[in-house]
């Protein structure tokens, strides 16, 4: 039988070795897996690559397990915002690399690596210092810079709904890197605030095949303060 509903997030992570590359699902603040993030802080691996959207918001999350230094170098796309003094500091002071990616090139290298695509070439980047030391080509009287696939060892994901099979539906924007990431990692671990049962999720509802989820922990929703009213945090 199928079963790949984890006891907990402690079970979940168990595996994770010293200098893995790790995604981490989230656009900003939506879709971010904080139970998992403190989860992979508590289990104690470092030296990890991790990939994500940006570096980090104030001092949860992302920013908390860049805090504990044990994270070598972030992959991203938007590095700084208001409230990044955590990553700021770290890079600031030669504890972090940095290779920052544009957005969609950030989204196609992993979408690349999950479908297999070996390499492939986009006009983002041309002339600038992000395609120094790149191969760059022209196509039909227009330039390009060769990418490669981004993946990873272990992908970290928040997901609304899931089965035991592992099929997902996600909640809105929560949704962003999580199907892409998926596909791109050799070990997709699933936050969810909900398990249903078989033959419950509409098929066309489902934005990530089970195939693609290895291990699924349930966790409490997230209820934020915000103006005085109590929301769902995406």
């Amino acid at each position: 039988m199928i079963n790949k509903i984890c006891a907990s997030i402690e079970a979940a992570l168990a595996d994770v070795r010293d200098g893995a590359t790790v995604m981490i699902g989230g656009f900003g603040t939506a879709g971010i897996p904080d139970h998992l993030i403190e989860g992979l802080i508590a289990q104690g691996a470092k030296d990890l690559t991790v990939v994500n959207n940006n570096a980090g918001n104030g001092d949860t999350g992302l920013a908390a397990l860049l805090k504990t230094g044990r994270v070598r170098k972030i992959i991203c796309s938007f590095p700084r915002q208001v409230d990044s003094h955590v990553f700021d500091g770290l890079y600031r002071s030669g504890k972090l690399e940095l290779e920052l990616v544009p957005q969609g090139n950030l989204a196609e290298r992993i979408r690349a690596a999950g479908a297999g695509i070996g390499a492939f070439f986009t006009p983002t980047g041309y002339g600038t210092q992000l395609a120094e030391g790149k191969e760059t080509r022209e196509i039909n009287g227009k330039h390009y810079v060769l990418e490669y696939p981004i993946y990873a060892d272990l992908a970290l994901i928040k997901a609304e709904r899931a089965d035991r099979w592992g099929n997902l539906t996600y909640r809105m924007t929560a949704r962003n890197f999580g199907p892409i990431m998926a596909t791109a990692a050799k070990c997709t671990v699933v936050e969810v605030p909900e398990i249903v049962e078989l033959g419950t999720l509409d098929p066309e509802a489902v934005v990530t095949p089970g195939i693609f989820v290895h291990r699924v922990v349930q966790v409490e929703r997230k209820i934020t303060q915000a103006g005085g009213f109590k929301k769902e945090a995406a």
